[in-house]
Order: structure tokens, then C-alpha cells, then sequence
């Protein structure tokens, strides 16, 4: 099997070699729509990610808020629907049935379709390693910021959330990486990111190892970096001292 890398500096029309690669002129190289998609899968993912740490935090603090039972009834029904539902199902679920149920949603772009989609199928992830974090601190830090006069909102808000955050911070990071893996699915409602690209420049250039290989290299580069900020981001808030497993139980 004889490589050929040059296929990416062809004009994605003509099939022509461009020189430099990239197009020029209005001219496409498949350069050009390789990075164009992985641009396409930055934004869809780093866009799901915000909208799943915000949602995800809201909701798994829901969960343990105390004498609220039907707010944790209606944090543990978000989780375990959006949970035991398929993203593919979930991503066909928004561009189609939702805008026919609600007609305004018409006018709302595939793309902002596929970060809702993809960010509350992975806040339901991120709620349940909320919960998880704020049940291992201690319960005496509860009690101790009831004590000194603050309302339930501050004390999750000063006490509870900013250490269980760090804890779980190495879950999360997981979660991170797996977001861009996910974004994938996006190629199923014609989203031009990396996964439809692949598939469509291997069926224009007969060329599937040098694309597929290609493609591959970015989301591992994204996962990388995604893994490289979250371990920074880990290393400057960890608690010194601190053992979530160990302080759960006091």
C-alpha cells in the first residue's frame, strides 16, 4: 500500500494539487475542510460542555438539597431519562420532534439543535459526580455554615460546591474528553464536523487511511489538550491534605 498525503492539498472541486494547501480564491483543499471541521467539532463540544457543567451542577445540587424532596425527585427523573436514553436517539429526538412539537424551534439552527442535545445528555454524567463530590465532604461542613448564619444558597455556594468541584475534578476530566468523542454523532443531522468529513472526503478521494488517520490524530490531539487544562486546573485547586474518601464518613 502506497501512501498519499498529497491528497489533502487537492482542491476538494477539481481534485487538482494546490500548492501550499490551502485554497486560494474561494478555492477548498481538503486541508482546508479538515481543519474547517475540526473547527466545527471544538465549537459543538466546547459549547455542550459549558451548557453540561451548568446544567449538571444545578441539577446534581438539586439532588442533596435537604427537605426538598420533590426537587431531588425531579434532579434523580432528569438524570435517569436523559441517562438510559441513547445520544444518537437523544440528537434525532431534538432536530426532528422538538420543532414539530414546538414550532418556534423551526428557526433554530441544526448546529445549536446538537449542543443541546449532546451538553444535557452529558450533564445527566455530570450531575450524578456533583452529587457524588458534595456527599463525600464532611457533613460537619454543612451543619458548620448553618451555624454561622448562612442561608442553604451560600453555603452551597461558599462551603459545599468549591470543594466539591475540586474533588471531582479527575471525573470531570474524563467526562471533558469524552464530550469531543461524542460529538461525533453530529455527522447524523449534517453537521460538517471531523466524522462527516471523513466520511465524505474518503468517498470522494478513495483515500480512507490517510483520512480516517488524519482524523483520528485531531481528536486524540483534542482529547490531549482537554486532559493537559484539566490536570493544570487539578494541580492549582487540589486541597493539600484532603481525602474525599476518608472525610465522607465524619
Amino acid at each position: 500500500m502506497t501512501w498519499d498525503w498529497q491528497v489533502f492539498c487537492q482542491d476538494n472541486i477539481t481534485n487538482e494539487v494546490v500548492s501550499g494547501c490551502f485554497g486560494q480564491g474561494g478555492d477548498i483543499t481538503y486541508l482546508d475542510w479538515l481543519l474547517s471541521a475540526w473547527g466545527w467539532t471544538v465549537s459543538v463540544s466546547l459549547l455542550a460542555l459549558l451548557l453540561a457543567l451548568v446544567t449538571g451542577s444545578v441539577i446534581g445540587t438539586l439532588r442533596t438539597l435537604p427537605n426538598n424532596p420533590w426537587l431531588v425527585r425531579l434532579g434523580n427523573a432528569w438524570v435517569e431519562l436523559l441517562r438510559n436514553v441513547p445520544l444518537l436517539v437523544q440528537i434525532f429526538l431534538w432536530y426532528h420532534v422538538v420543532p414539530a412539537l414546538f414550532p418556534a424551534m423551526r428557526s433554530v439552527s441544526g448546529f445549536v439543535l446538537v449542543v443541546c442535545a449532546l451538553g444535557f445528555f452529558t450533564s445527566a454524567r455530570i450531575a450524578e459526580q456533583v452529587k457524588a463530590g458534595i456527599q463525600a465532604l464532611p457533613r460537619g461542613q454543612r451543619n458548620a455554615g448553618m451555624a454561622l448564619g448562612l442561608t442553604t444558597a451560600q453555603c452551597y455556594r461558599h462551603v459545599l460546591l468549591p470543594m466539591a468541584f475540586r474533588i471531582i475534578i479527575p471525573p470531570l476530566t474524563s467526562e471533558s474528553m469524552n464530550i469531543f468523542k461524542n460529538s461525533s454523532v453530529a455527522f447524523a443531522v449534517s453537521i460538517s464536523e471531523l466524522t462527516m468529513f471523513a466520511m465524505q472526503a474518503q468517498e470522494e478521494t478513495s483515500r480512507g487511511v490517510e483520512i480516517y488517520l488524519a482524523v483520528t490524530g485531531l481528536y486524540i490531539v483534542s482529547a490531549f489538550i482537554i486532559n493537559r487544562i484539566m490536570a493544570f486546573i487539578e494541580k492549582r485547586t487540589r486541597v493539600p491534605g484532603f481525602i474525599a474518601g476518608a472525610a465522607g464518613g465524619h
